[in-house]
C-alpha cells in the first residue's frame, strides 16, 4: 500500500521529495556528517543529483510506495533535512533513515520526524518490522534509534562496503 499524504507533526510538515528538491539533496549528500557516517555518494552537481533522485528516491516511491520525506518547519518553511523509509537490497524490511542539515542539529527535529515516520510505516503502510542501519560511531543517531524503540540486532556489511555497521530492528504493533 502506498501513502502519498503529507505527514504533520507539532513543528513540521513532512512531504515527498520532488524534482524541485535537487538543492536539498545536494546539501544532504555533501554534508560532512553525512559523508562521515553514511558515505560519500560522489554527487556534486545538480545533474548528478537529478540522476541520483531518479535512480534512488523516485524509484523507491514507484516500486515500494515509500521513501524519504522532506522536513519543512511549519513556522517559517525552512527545509531542515530528510527522514523516511528506504528499501535496501540486502534487507528484507524497510529501513528508517534521517539526515538533518547542520544548521538544525540538536533541536529535536529528527526525533519528531522519525516518530511520525514510524507511525506512518505502522498505520498507513502496514509495516510490521522496521530496521535501521547506522555506523558504530554515530552516537547521536544510535541514541535516536534507541529512543524510537529500535534495538541493536547485529553487525552487517552492506554490499560494496568494507566496514561493518550496526543493524537495529523493531517490531511495529498496532496501537
Amino acid at each position: 500500500m502506498t501513502c502519498d499524504r503529507q505527514l504533520v507533526t507539532a513543528r513540521l510538515f513532512l512531504t515527498r521529495i520532488t524534482a524541485d528538491d535537487v538543492g536539498l539533496m545536494l546539501a544532504v549528500w555533501n554534508d560532512p556528517a553525512f559523508i562521515k557516517h553514511v558515505g560519500d555518494r560522489g554527487i556534486r552537481t545538480e545533474d548528478e543529483a537529478r540522476e541520483a533522485l531518479d535512480a534512488g528516491i523516485f524509484r523507491s516511491y514507484r516500486e515500494y510506495g515509500y521513501g524519504p520525506f522532506k522536513m519543512v518547519r511549519k513556522d517559517d518553511a525552512a527545509v531542515l533535512g530528510i527522514c523516511g523509509l528506504f528499501k535496501r537490497d540486502n534487507l528484507e524490511d524497510p529501513d528508517i533513515g534521517f539526515a538533518i542539515l547542520p544548521a538544525y542539529y540538536r533541536r529535536g527535529y529528527a526525533g519528531e520526524a522519525a516518530r511520525a515516520v514510524v507511525a506512518h510505516a505502522r498505520d498507513d503502510l502496514g509495516v510490521r518490522k522496521l530496521t535501521a542501519i547506522v555506523s558504530p560511531g554515530n552516537t547521536a543517531s544510535i541514541g535516536l534509534l534507541e529512543k524510537l524503540g529500535l534495538t541493536f540486532s547485529r553487525m552487517i556489511t552492506m554490499p560494496g562496503d568494507d566496514e561493518a555497521i550496526c543493524l537495529y530492528e523493531m517490531m511495529l504493533e498496532n496501537e
